[in-house]
């Protein structure tokens, strides 16, 4: 599948990227490389292939143990914040 001029600057709108005059053919051709890369992967036959938990088989990965290193200063720092309840900082309505 090939992009177009328009499709990527509809891309890039959407992204919020600015993309130059200079920049957009370079654009057009990488994504139109990508999507298309893409579509040879959908055509690849994957009958019989088990989905794996693990990419590396009979392989474990070590994991370091669940402690707290890091005190909890939720009361100091809310204690600078003019309205609080319950743990939680209280703002104005600003969407009615």
């Amino acid at each position: 599948m090939t992009l177009t001029r328009r499709d990527v600057e509809g891309i890039a709108l959407l992204a919020r990227l600015e993309i130059s005059e200079q920049e957009l053919p370079v654009y057009v051709e990488s994504l139109s490389r990508i999507v298309g890369f893409i579509d040879q992967l959908s055509t690849a036959t994957t009958e019989g292939v088990e989905p794996m938990a693990h990419p590396l088989e009979d392989q474990v990965q070590t994991l370091r143990d669940d402690q707290v290193t890091e005190v909890d200063h939720r009361d100091r720092y809310q204690g600078n914040a003019p309205l609080v309840a319950a743990g939680l900082y209280l703002v104005p309505k600003v969407i009615e």
